[in-house]
């Protein structure tokens, strides 16, 4: 996914619209904070989210992080590939470590993330 155009949330997941559906990952802020990831807890595939929802979990050989949705929606997939390499999360994480795919988003709520500006300006207050 190009960073530019995706959509950013304060606790540092992104979102992209690829071929009509949306894909939720963290940043790469959020995996080098992490450490080196070694287990992800992805969301059931049907299941309805609200913005803010807690709807996946990762764990690190420094400590287990909840992963929010960043828009209302409905899961469709899963990235399964996680279970078995949660690294590449660490690898590529706006590529091969998205986390899920939503439909059915409010486009009012996307709008409301940060761009790519924002989300950088940001990430640096984060010091």
């Amino acid at each position: 996914m190009n960073p530019d155009t995706l959509r950013y949330t304060e606790e540092h997941e992104w979102i992209g619209e690829l071929n009509g559906q949306y894909v939720v990952g963290i940043t790469e802020y959020a995996q080098s904070q992490l450490g080196d990831i070694t287990y992800v807890e992805l969301p059931d595939a049907e299941r309805e989210v609200e913005a803010g929802e807690e709807v996946a979990v990762v764990e690190s050989v420094k400590a287990a992080s909840d992963i929010y949705a960043p828009v209302s929606g409905k899961v469709t997939e899963t990235n399964d590939a996680l279970e078995d390499n949660p690294e590449l999360i660490n690898k590529d994480p706006l590529g091969e470590g998205w986390f899920f795919k939503l439909d059915g988003i409010d486009p009012t709520e996307l709008d409301a993330l940060m761009d790519v500006s924002a989300y950088r300006t940001y990430v640096e207050s984060c010091g």
